[in-house]
């Protein structure tokens, strides 16, 4: 593992790193709340083996009230009884969204399922929010982004 960034992309590409930046705006001020976002957050990174947003989202949520028993089960959340549906419907589209290379396609099923609980607004902006911490993820383990040092902001609310 490298002790220090690859390179430093938004110093690169402005551009890009601004364009991920009002992605994540977007989602940000979605009707998608933030406790279910870090989730799906924390589930991606998780697929994605990204150490570096693993430990910047799970920070995030402890910080805004997320319980360690409900991130410690996160990677096993279709067993564990602590999720709601809507959290499980959200975690199901992220996973299909994220591994779609497998299936080539969400399956309707899936889709259907998911409409039970987000409108066609919430979709777009969940699909938008997978978009994006796939990204990050993709920034980050092609940089060597650093692990561990990351802090939340004082005051971090949900």
């Amino acid at each position: 593992m490298s002790p220090s960034p690859r390179i430093d992309y938004r110093k690169a590409s402005p551009g890009a790193a601004h364009a991920m930046l009002a992605l994540e705006k977007h989602v940000a001020a979605s009707r998608i709340d933030k406790p279910l976002y870090e989730l799906v957050e924390i589930r991606v990174s998780q697929i994605n083996g990204c150490a570096c947003c693993l430990d910047m989202h799970t920070k995030d949520a402890r910080a805004a009230g997320e319980t360690e028993q409900r991130l410690y089960a996160l990677s096993a959340w279709r067993e564990a009884p602590f999720y709601t549906p809507r959290e499980r419907a959200a975690l199901d589209w992220a996973e299909a969204l994220t591994l779609v290379a497998l299936e080539r396609r969400v399956p309707d099923p899936l889709y259907d399922a998911t409409r039970e609980h987000f409108d066609a607004v919430e979709l777009v902006d969940l699909t938008l929010g997978v978009v994006a911490i796939n990204g990050w993820n993709r920034i980050a383990i092609a940089f060597a982004l650093p692990v561990g040092g990351y802090a939340p902001a004082v005051g971090a609310v949900a």
